[in-house]
């Protein structure tokens, strides 16, 4: 099959993913970036929960009565494909097989995956980043070159990285970051106070998760303007699914997967007037 448009769902293989790649299927017919057949990668690290996911989707009831995939007359494939966004080789071997397969370019990428371990000490706080901060940024790069001017690139965030938890130097640091190794910085900054045993009285929350989606939030508005400033018309924007109960939130949260899904596959096949760089909540872009 020829496919007129291709995205890609990383951490896809359950949870807020999975949910994001069923809401993709369901809602591209009446999307207006619906313009023939869809194909979605569904990423994840493990191959066996990857394709299992894959599987999961073939055989879910609602999109067989939608007839939302191609097997029962519908616009969309779901293809796995292995990707572990906290391994450089991996995301650069994914980008490599994306620019093979599609030398046109893809449409889209959300950027979902993420950790949120429990505990606090400067490891987790590695690990954390190294995940949900450097693995974001590194396939955001990867991807961005791939997307077609016009396409979308979503980063999934979290409100409770909102810089409001922070000293008011540390929010202008925030604020006044315009270049990613500002971001980096602040990040570095971050688990530097963390070994030192000091990051309160720095001004920094106690919370390596908060941490690393306000540091992803602030680098997609950083990179967004980047782009807008090079005539590109590629839409990047952060946004928080809400309070979802997954594993992640260890089954604490009030909204279903497929309530969380719904903002992340609005920035990527809705017409959100061409608004780029902010972050949103709600479908609706608010302050963060």
């Amino acid at each position: 099959m020829t496919y007129q448009r291709v995205g890609v769902v990383t951490g896809a293989n359950k949870g807020i993913g999975l949910a994001i790649v069923r809401q993709l299927a369901l809602q591209y017919p009446k999307s207006p970036y619906n313009n023939g057949p869809l194909l979605i990668y569904l990423t994840a690290r493990d191959k066996g929960r990857g394709e299992q996911a894959v599987k999961d989707i073939e055989g879910d009831a609602q999109l067989k009565k939608a007839k939302a995939l191609s097997s029962d007359g519908g616009l969309s494939d779901v293809r796995y494909h292995q990707l572990d966004i906290s391994e450089t080789k991996s995301i650069q071997d994914f980008a490599a097989y994306l620019k093979k397969e599609h030398p046109d370019g893809i449409d889209f990428a959300i950027n979902n995956a993420g950790i949120a371990l429990q505990g606090f000490d400067v490891e987790v706080v590695k690990n954390t980043l190294g995940c949900n901060y450097y693995g974001t940024l590194e396939a955001t790069q990867e991807f961005l070159p791939l997307i077609k001017d016009g396409g979308r690139l979503v980063n999934v965030t979290s409100t409770a990285g909102k810089l409001s938890k922070y000293s008011s130097e540390l929010q202008e640091r925030f604020r006044s970051a315009k270049e990613v190794n500002d971001v980096t910085k602040l990040m570095e900054d971050f688990t530097a106070a963390v070994e030192a045993g000091n990051e309160k009285e720095q001004g920094w929350t106690s919370a390596a998760y908060a941490a690393s989606k306000a540091g992803a939030t602030i680098m997609s508005r950083a990179i967004a303007e980047k782009h807008r400033a090079s005539g590109s018309k590629t839409l990047i924007n952060a946004c928080c699914p809400g309070y979802v109960n997954t594993d992640m939130t260890r089954g604490a949260g009030t909204k279903i997967p497929d309530q969380g899904a719904q903002t992340p596959v609005m920035l990527a096949i809705s017409d959100i007037q061409g608004q780029n760089g902010l972050f949103w909540k709600s479908e609706k872009p608010e302050e963060f």
